[in-house]
């Protein structure tokens, strides 16, 4: 959990560098994240590691199952979606806004739990959730930097990638499929739905002759972006070794806790500029949490 969290920020705070502090581009980000974690991971699956000890605790999958290549095929969609739609939401607004968007995690994980795992949550734990959705609101209505785009590009990536986490912790639970199987095999079918949009935006650069936005990398943002791919990987594979040992909603609510310490540091490195309220619908949405948590203790 600790591996998880430390690598996430890493991630988050790179990528807001990179993209904003730097201009980068974010389909180029995407594509460094998705190969690098693909290569690592195809690695990671022929080489005794810390975290291959799950590789030979069940039979391996049939790659040429149908179910297979459907299943991977979906969680791959959904990881490439999650990243494209977090990076540009990273593009446009503050860190800060993005992960209290992305803090309301709790509420989409609690219906999709429900419907794809019959995880059922009692009353305390739904009204827990009020604060939550408040909390987000007024930070929302009072952000400084609010950007329509990069708003339901945070809201798209939280409902995704909510599904992303409750349809692997199915995989994991109830499939011949390992932590390090999953994270490789959803990472080479999210590279592969990459492939034509990466072709498409090298070769409208060709045609419009700017050659030089291919090539032209700062060695800073070079450095900065093998340092966030390698972050990108590991935040990938301990969160899958970590969704395989807790519930998607128990999940969500360490997310969200970390999102939190996130959203702090993001406003200390960054400068954000921040209001009152909308500090104060930062610390609601915590508030939320915390009750969220709480309730579901005193529910078990």
């Amino acid at each position: 959990l600790v591996l998880w969290c430390a690598f996430s920020i890493l991630t988050s705070l790179t990528n807001k560098f990179i993209l904003s502090t730097r201009n980068g581009d974010p389909n180029v980000l995407a594509m460094a994240q998705i190969l690098t974690t693909t290569l690592l991971g195809g690695i990671k699956m022929n080489t005794p590691c810390c975290l291959n000890q799950y590789i030979h605790a069940k039979p391996s999958p049939d790659v040429k199952h149908t179910n297979f290549i459907r299943n991977m095929a979906f969680v791959g969609i959904m990881r490439f979606t999650t990243v494209v739609l977090g990076l540009i939401s990273l593009k446009y607004v503050a860190v800060s806004f993005t992960e209290t968007i992305k803090s309301s995690a709790p509420i989409f994980t609690v219906g999709l739990a429900w419907i794809m795992l019959q995880e059922k949550t009692g009353v305390y734990v739904n009204l827990a959730l009020l604060p939550v959705t408040a909390g987000l609101a007024l930070c929302s209505a009072t952000e400084i930097g609010f950007n329509m785009l990069g708003f339901l590009a945070a809201v798209s990536n939280n409902i995704v990638d909510c599904i992303q986490n409750v349809f692997s912790k199915k995989l994991l639970s109830g499939e011949h499929y390992t932590p390090v199987e999953l994270q490789f095999y959803t990472s080479a079918a999210a590279a592969v739905v990459q492939i034509p949009l990466w072709f498409y935006n090298v070769c409208m650069r060709i045609l419009g002759f700017h050659l030089d936005d291919i090539v032209a990398i700062d060695k800073t943002v070079a450095i900065m972006m093998v340092l966030n791919s390698l972050g990108f990987h590991l935040q990938s594979v301990t969160a899958y070794v970590l969704m395989a040992d807790i519930s998607p909603v128990s999940h969500s609510v360490a997310n969200t806790a970390k999102r939190a310490l996130l959203i702090l540091l993001s406003i200390l490195i960054f400068h954000n500029p921040v209001t009152v309220m909308n500090i104060f619908g930062i610390l609601i949405v915590i508030l939320g949490v915390v009750l969220y948590n709480r309730a579901r203790e005193y529910e078990k």
